[in-house]
């Protein structure tokens, strides 16, 4: 019962933070209101939260990563491929080597393979908070799709660089060839893992869905327990599950083109999806929050080991490592956009400038969050002589500032970086949107004329005139984003879509209240409001 009242709890702090953060300035990013809120239940907690590391580490991971592969634009992820990949890999193992001599010659009681274990795990970001921040921060729509690449590909490769820390801090011994042909392995094993159940489980859920038709809601609750799916099975491989749960991910969005997924499935789904990703990650930030003064205590312990009694030193440590993580990061962005520009000089292609405001802003926007939490509260609780693991506490201690001070930095400095910047329009996105919205409604003209011939052939009894005239009604709709007009017959065209745009919005809203005052009244059944209601709902969505 107190676990169900812990959960509870966590959820209902996760709900409130929401409504917290709206009160409070948009400067204050919402992670930290929900670090806030886990703190004042520690506070007033009895007793805090025992976590399974192993445990926590498959519950909250596969989804977020699942989910992540599932929604990052592939269409950017494709085109700053090579700046995400330099990121991505290349920034990570630059991190840890870096930032783990650092830690080691800050702190010499903590041992070289626990340190290159922190830096490991503080190497990736979080697009999750940056996000919250970017909300009231312009942040060009290109860096934000690297950004989320940088975050969807170090989530595998400083997770893994974590792993054979970890293990190097257990075992004494730590093989480079051993570890690459073990890196290659965890690699490919897991992406297979990853396609191969993504492939089969949609596959047979759509032969039976062909064969059986569709029950409501098992095709959301199949697609939730995909990533727990992808990630055992590649962790019973000896491969990464990260990884499996990643590629679930991409190839479900692959898979998704397909179509098959019915249009209120998919209404429903998206919405489920959304509620688990809110939940899972405002869990994990209060939980961050909970933890903090028991893991603050036993840094303090751990802290006295190396001879500083002093718990100011804790501080001067976690400032220490973020500056140095800033100090990597900004390095290894710069050079990497220096060799950018050596390509295109030598390919004779229009060179870029290295913009030193957005060079700073990529450099503070790496603020980590659940997956620097969530694999350091992995660490092992005793060695396999029975030892505890070497300054456990205060590598979690550590891991935890970085969180904290990376999303105050963040949420501090990117809008007063970017604030008064303006930034060029998208216009390949609009160009791509307008193609669409054309090829889609010349396809529905043509099966709007297909299908009046069919059913006016099919019911000859009906009045000739029905079908033409509800045929020419939709199709007017249509021809209306296929008409072909100049710019500045274009501006105007905009203005009245805009006032089209809020006057139905108005006409749906009154036709909403009038539904809930005839189900009020008992003029209506429930079932018959519901689904009015829904009706109006989905139409509402697509002007909003």
């Amino acid at each position: 019962m107190d676990a169900v009242e812990v959960i509870l709890i966590m959820l209902l702090a996760v709900v409130a933070s929401a409504y917290i953060s709206r009160l409070l300035p948009r400067a204050v990013p919402l992670p930290l209101v929900q670090i806030t809120l886990g703190a004042l239940i520690a506070a007033k907690s009895s007793h805090g939260v025992e976590l399974d590391p192993e445990l926590f580490f498959l519950a909250f991971l596969p989804p977020l990563l699942f989910l992540d592969g599932w929604r990052i634009p592939k269409s950017g992820l494709l085109r700053d491929k090579g700046m995400i990949l330099e990121l991505a890999l290349g920034l990570v193992i630059f991190t840890v080597i870096g930032a783990g001599f650092l830690i080691h010659w800050l702190i010499p009681a903590m041992p070289l393979p626990v340190a290159f274990a922190l830096a490991a795990i503080v190497s990736p970001t979080d697009p999750v908070a940056v996000s919250a921040i970017a909300a009231s921060t312009p942040i060009p729509k290109r860096l934000m799709h690297i950004l989320e690449g940088e975050s969807l590909l170090n989530d595998a490769s400083g997770l893994v660089c974590f792993r054979f820390a970890v293990v190097a801090a257990l075992t004494g011994a730590f093989s480079p060839a051993s570890a690459a042909m073990t890196f290659v392995w965890l690699v490919l094993a897991g992406i297979a893992a990853g396609v191969t159940v993504t492939l089969l489980v949609t596959g047979v859920q759509r032969w039976l869905t062909r064969r059986f038709g569709e029950p409501v809601g098992s095709p959301i609750l199949v697609n939730l327990l995909l990533p727990f799916g992808a990630y055992l099975v590649a962790e019973r491989l000896h491969g990464s599950g990260i990884l499996a749960a990643v590629a679930a991910g991409i190839t479900m969005s692959y898979v998704e083109l397909s179509g098959h997924a019915l249009a209120h499935t998919r209404i429903q789904r998206s919405a489920v999806w959304d509620t688990v990703q809110f939940a899972l990650n405002g869990v994990m930030f209060v939980l961050l929050g909970e933890q903090l003064p028991d893991v603050f205590r036993d840094a303090r312990a751990t802290i006295a080991e190396s001879g500083h009694l002093n718990p100011w030193w804790l501080a001067v440590y976690a400032l220490a490592i973020n500056a140095g993580l800033l100090l990597l990061r900004m390095l290894w962005v710069w050079a990497s956009l220096r060799l950018t520009i050596f390509k295109q000089r030598m390919r004779h292609q229009p060179r870029i400038k290295i913009n030193p405001r957005l060079l700073l802003a990529t450099t503070l926007a790496g603020a980590r969050g659940t997956i620097t939490l969530a694999g350091v509260l992995t660490l092992p609780l005793l060695m396999p002589d029975g030892r505890p693991f070497p300054a456990r506490a205060l590598t979690i201690f550590l891991a935890c500032s970085v969180i904290l001070v990376s999303l105050l930095i963040a949420s501090i400095g990117l809008p007063r970086l970017l604030a008064g910047v303006s930034f060029p329009a998208e216009t390949e996105e609009q160009r791509e949107e307008d193609l669409a919205r054309r090829a889609a409604a010349k396809a529905a003209i043509s099966a709007i004329e297909q299908t009046q011939i069919t059913l006016m052939e099919a019911e000859s009894c009906v009045d000739p005139e029905v079908y033409p005239q509800a045929a020419a009604r939709v199709i007017a709709f249509y021809e209306h984003r296929l008409k072909e007009v100049d710019p500045a017959a274009e501006a105007a065209w905009r203005k009245t879509d805009h006032a089209e745009q809020e006057l139905r919005i108005a006409a749906l809203t009154a036709e909403r209240q009038t539904v809930f005052n005839l189900a009020r009244h008992d003029h209506i059944s429930d079932e018959i409001s519901r689904k009015l209601v829904r009706e109006i709902d989905l139409m509402e969505a697509r002007f909003r």
